[in-house]
């Protein structure tokens, strides 16, 4: 009788055994949301000063743990790595991370800006694009910035190949430029902004129609098994977007003392962001979409590549909180 005894023992520890390793880690619902505040999202500071997530959230259990992120490349690098949930990225940034095999899901629109432009310092001599030829610019490498500027080169019959990139995140970018280190600066807001009114750079080359939508992404396996936990990230970044909106003295408050800049440059920043939209859709792929033919005419997506499918891949509309 012992043995049959052990026997069923072993068995049934066997089968647990056999149920824990079938069971997949991702199907356990999330206690935690990994989730990403970036100065170059104004939305994200309204969401994170005002605790509007934990609040949401508190009645599940689930707990809010924030990670700044200083470009779209560092925000695809956190989510690629699984220590970001959700993170803020320009739509052609996120883009070239799906195509390189980056799980994410983009689902939200937090701004519709002009936070890129082409910048030197006075005197250099640089007035168009032509006039890089042989410069020293100074890029973050895989954020809307660097995208901006291939696509300006191409535009002016240059590539990569005929000037000098030097590949500093966006804040080294501005220091590089003002020491003159490098003689033209692919910028970001607010920092870009900073640089006009504190040094008076030259936005020297501007294309609105370029910058493409900023978005919020998600790990397409952190999607799947929160269905309901993504829905309410989304409506209270909603909620934010709201009072973004609507409290523009309050957004200039909250921008400012997150930054550390002095009103003029947060005025100067919000001049160029439009946060009139969040739902992801239509108009967010025909941009994303035009920014990924450039860049495969450009050579730096492999030309076999259905940038369309990627578009439609990376675009996820399931979540959308809210009208165009």
């Amino acid at each position: 009788m012992r043995i049959h005894r052990r026997a069923l023992f072993g068995a049934l520890a066997g089968l647990a055994g056999l149920l824990s390793l079938q069971a997949p880690a991702a199907a356990q619902a999330a206690k935690e949301v990994r989730i990403d505040w970036a100065t170059y999202n104004p939305v994200s500071l309204v969401l994170k000063e005002k605790g509007l997530l934990e609040k949401a959230l508190a009645g599940d259990g689930v707990t809010v743990r924030w990670v700044q992120s200083l470009g779209s490349n560092k925000a695809l690098e956190f989510l690629n790595a699984g220590s970001l949930d959700f993170g803020s990225t320009a739509g052609a940034a996120a883009l070239l991370a799906r195509i390189n095999g980056n799980p994410i899901k983009a689902v939200y629109v937090y701004s519709r800006p002009e936070w890129t432009a082409l910048v030197t310092r006075p005197n250099t001599g640089i007035a168009a694009v032509r006039d890089l030829k042989g410069r020293r610019i100074a890029v973050t490498r895989g954020t809307d910035p660097h995208i901006f500027l291939i696509r300006a080169l191409q535009g002016a019959g240059l590539t990569e190949r005929d000037v000098k990139l030097v590949l500093l995140q966006h804040p080294d970018g501005r220091t590089a430029l003002d020491r003159g280190d490098v003689d033209a600066w692919a910028g970001l807001d607010p920092i870009m902004a900073a640089a006009e009114i504190e040094t008076g750079a030259v936005l020297f080359h501007r294309n609105a129609a370029a910058n493409t939508w900023g978005v919020l992404n998600v790990r397409e396996d952190f999607a799947k098994a929160n269905p309901d936990l993504s829905r309410k990230v989304l409506a209270a970044y909603e909620e934010a977007r709201a009072i973004a909106v609507g409290r523009p003295d309050e957004l200039r408050r909250i921008l400012g003392a997150a930054t550390k800049l002095p009103e003029p440059v947060v005025a100067r920043q919000l001049e160029r962001t439009d946060l009139s939209h969040s739902a992801i859709g239509p108009l967010q792929a025909e941009t994303i979409l035009a920014a990924g033919k450039a860049l495969q005419e450009a050579g730096v997506i492999p030309a076999g590549t259905d940038v369309e499918g990627a578009v439609n891949n990376l675009i996820d509309r399931r979540f959308n909180t809210a009208s165009q």
